[in-house]
């Protein structure tokens, strides 16, 4: 206790082993108890500072956790459950609970499954030392022993034991049948516990550190790696399954058999293909291969696949591959028009699609081409989800997106631990469109204010105004955010390496205003940013950041 106490009050490392119970943080979530296990045999460890594979309890989630971000479960078990009330999270305490039990009740059935043992052997020394004690009081009396007869023997001795024992001494070798059939039979169970891996096993003597569930040799199923996160202190997880070697044995000693269930394929072992490695792509698919996910990706051009290689990725060879291969698909591309020709082209998803495939189609198109896709996906047996994110390459990068979901409820659920690496948070919406109307929304709103902070901008140069100036008072009032801080130094720098290309939000602004005329609702707002952005694409600004539509007004 004294040494968890230590380590909870420094930041000095713990010490921590295989088995070891834990609370593991991941980025911004909350702390969730797991259980130290080994990794996946292919699954390579991340560079950089020690970390241990923890797979978490109340979900089916695996990940790689740096040491500073692991905690002893016993050592801070009321902390944590103070400042965390979540429904989930009290499932996954409960969970831990449950597998201490149960651990504690399979050590007990030990230990008297030895006691009895040791009773029988001491039973059984006893008998042999009484008869032995009888054969030398014969021999001292010069009377030879008689051989007993079975019938004399029945009527003369008041146990088989005894009378075992009372017969005339023989010689070392293999004991006659009848004598056989009356030796006391061995506890199956017993011995196999006494000889196998259990044997050696002892448990932790501070239960400061954590219970450790019973040794055993595991297997990590290739051919299913699953998915789920831990989402702020109300969501779920699943990411990787390792397996028994022998789970009729280890459902039976194995306590944590019990609490992590043997996992239904295609849901809690996910093999995640990716297609697309843009400016979003290229982020996600690197948050999705440090989590330890394991990942096919496609790109239209190979070259882009080359870094992910080399990170653990797998190559497909087209779209169609890579689904055919693999349980979840995302895509990411640019537009509508992409995102039909990766679906319906030659070599396309639709035909890799077989019944219990999942496509996850993270493209910002409008609502009509989501709907066409998931219904040509669902018509070949297929599972269809829209997951449109919010953010930018940085966002991409650090794991910050905001992940807006639609369609398939059970299929968003599956996909948490995937978003979970891929963003901060997640909604999901409802029925298929709904997530690519509210993508287009928000995209308007932010091209739309956009277009304003360079309006502005403009404004305080022609007017002798200091634009740096008036980026403080912004900074200083009610506008004030990371967004428009980091635009404004891109237009007062001069840089505008893309970190959301322009050509994409103005995209995102005509389908939004085209969605507005689907339901006779004027957006002059947009309309008005829309016509600018536009004439910073013909001034040869579309591969450049959306900042860039300052350039339109000084032109």
């Amino acid at each position: 206790m004294a040494a968890a106490a230590g380590a909870a009050a420094a930041p000095a490392p713990v010490n921590l082993r295989l088995g070891d119970l834990v609370w593991g943080k991941l980025g911004r979530y909350p702390p969730w108890p797991g259980k130290i296990v080994n990794p996946p045999k292919d699954l390579k460890k991340p560079r950089g500072k020690k970390c241990f594979f923890v797979k978490f309890f109340g979900t089916e989630d695996h990940a790689w956790i740096k040491v500073e971000q692991l905690k002893p479960y016993h050592a801070h078990k009321e902390d944590m459950i103070k400042i965390n009330k979540g429904k989930r999270f009290q499932q996954a305490v409960d969970a831990v609970e449950e597998f201490l039990k149960k651990a504690k009740g399979k050590d007990q059935a030990s230990h008297n499954s030895t006691e009895e043992k040791n009773r029988q052997n001491s039973s059984e020394e006893r008998g042999k030392s009484a008869g032995e004690e009888k054969r030398k009081a014969g021999l001292s009396e010069g009377k030879p022993k008689k051989r007993v007869s079975s019938v004399s023997s029945e009527r003369g001795s008041k146990s088989p034991l005894k009378r075992t024992y009372e017969q005339s001494p023989r010689k070392r070798g293999r004991p006659p049948k009848d004598e056989k059939d009356l030796t006391i039979p061995e506890s199956s169970t017993v011995k196999r516990m006494m000889t196998g891996t259990v044997a050696g096993f002892k448990w932790p003597p501070s239960p400061a550190v954590c219970y450790q569930a019973i040794s055993k040799k595991l297997k990590v199923c290739e051919e299913e790696t699953g998915s789920t996160s831990i989402q702020a202190a109300d969501s779920t997880a699943i990411n990787g399954s390792i397996t028994p070697t022998d789970k009729k044995l280890d459902k039976e000693f194995d306590p944590l058999a019990e609490a992590f269930p043997d996992p239904q394929p295609g849901v809690a072992t996910n093999r995640i293909g990716f297609l697309g490695l843009g400016l979003m792509g290229s982020g996600i698919v690197s948050n999705l291969l440090k989590m330890g996910h394991t990942v096919t990706v496609w790109n239209r051009t190979a070259e882009k696949c080359d870094l992910f290689i080399q990170e653990g990725a797998r190559l497909g060879r087209t779209p169609a591959e890579v689904v055919s291969t693999c349980d979840i698909t995302f895509a990411c591309v640019s537009d509508p028009k992409a995102a039909k020709d990766l679906v319906l082209g030659p070599s396309g998803v639709l035909q890799g699609i077989r019944p219990g495939k999942c496509y996850v189609d993270m493209s910002t198109v409008d609502a009509d081409t989501v709907t066409e896709l998931a219904q040509v996906i669902v018509s070949r047996g297929g599972r269809f989800l829209e997951a449109p994110v919010s953010g930018n390459q940085q966002l991409s990068n650090d794991g910050m997106l905001v992940i807006l979901a639609a369609g398939d409820r059970g299929l968003y659920e599956d996909c948490s631990s995937c978003f979970q690496a891929m963003g901060k948070t997640s909604f999901f919406l409802g029925e298929v469109g709904n997530a690519a109307k509210m993508m287009l929304i928000v995209n308007m709103v932010q091209g739309s204010f956009m277009a304003t902070i360079a309006e502005g901008l403009t404004l305080a140069q022609v007017t002798g105004q200091s634009q740096q100036t008036l980026l403080d008072i912004l900074n200083q009032g009610q506008l004030a955010s990371i967004f428009l801080d980091q635009k404004c130094q891109n237009i007062l720098q001069g840089n505008f390496k893309p970190d959301f290309y322009l050509k994409y939000i103005q995209k995102d602004l005509r389908l939004a205003i085209a969605l507005g005329d689907s339901v006779n609702h004027p957006t002059p707002m947009a309309a008005a940013a829309n016509e600018v952005y536009k004439r910073a694409k013909a001034l040869d600004q579309s591969d450049n950041d959306m900042s860039a539509v300052y350039r339109a007004y000084i032109h």
